[in-house]
């Protein structure tokens, strides 16, 4: 991968060439720093800022795609006129769309259960944090203790591993948090391309030109579907491991630059 900076000049190029640019964002981890408690990840006022403005330009559209539920993700950022992505794509709100997978949904009340099962016996653990989100479920262990992290890893997959055996439901994992979804072929890279359609179909455009941020291993499927000339795919983190993104970004605080810099250049 390579820094996104290095490459500016050949970013500025094609989003000045693009009749169209669309932004898409994960939230935790890529707009907000990775925190214990996910009601603790709180939109900077200036990221928020940024956002909105690239919102209101009219060559532009924003999104964000989250594992976060839709209604807990429209309150966390508070932006108005852009699109939102929740439970990794499973629901879809945005101008003229509104899509909610009909298969997830039959999967409400199977999640509900399986949270219920899951706190009974991860119950009398310090730090679990479980989120049922409606169309799926996270089990958040950042908090617990080191030595009690495998008892969590071992008790979920007790609980999770006979439906997952089943083909009732899709385990995934990501930093510090065990998820549950429907057994649906659907992720983020889907939702990044079902938002792109819509646009080009709104705005009658044979090309859109994509940029997605991402942190963590769910971003991967984004990462996959835009290379370019089509798109641009930054992977947000230190680390910079094996990933399917072509570019990255350090920090969080890089991608508060990025959207400063996007806003000028557009």
């Amino acid at each position: 991968m390579e820094h996104l900076f290095q490459s500016w000049q050949a970013f500025s190029a094609d989003c000045r060439a693009a009749s169209h640019v669309l932004l898409l964002s994960d939230y935790d981890g890529t707009l907000t720093p990775i925190v214990g408690r996910p009601e603790d990840a709180v939109l900077s006022p200036g990221v928020r800022d940024k956002l909105s403005g690239l919102a209101r330009k009219p060559d532009f559209s924003v999104g964000i795609i989250s594992g976060r539920s839709m209604a807990d993700l429209k309150s966390m950022a508070a932006i108005g006129g852009i699109y939102y992505a929740g439970n990794h794509g499973l629901e879809i709100e945005g101008p003229d769309l509104n899509y909610v997978s009909p298969q997830a949904e039959l999967a409400r009340s199977a999640m509900k259960d399986l949270a219920g099962q899951l706190a009974a016996a991860l119950d009398g653990i310090a730090g679990v944090i479980i989120e049922d989100k409606g169309l799926s479920l996270s089990v958040h262990y950042r908090l617990v203790k080191e030595e009690e992290q495998d008892v969590v890893a071992g008790t979920f997959q007790r609980v999770t591993s006979p439906l997952a055996d089943e083909g009732k439901i899709r385990i995934t994992s990501g930093k510090k948090v065990m998820e549950v979804r429907p057994p649906i072929d659907w992720h983020k890279g889907k939702a990044v391309e079902s938002i792109r359609r819509e646009i080009m179909s709104l705005l009658k455009l044979e090309r859109v030109l994509t940029v997605y941020l991402g942190d963590d291993t769910t971003d991967e499927d984004a990462f996959k579907v835009l290379h370019r000339p089509e798109g641009w795919s930054v992977f947000v983190g230190r680390e910079n491991p094996p990933s399917a993104a072509d570019y990255y970004l350090n920090s969080t605080d890089e991608v508060e630059e990025f959207l400063s810099r996007l806003l000028e250049l557009r």
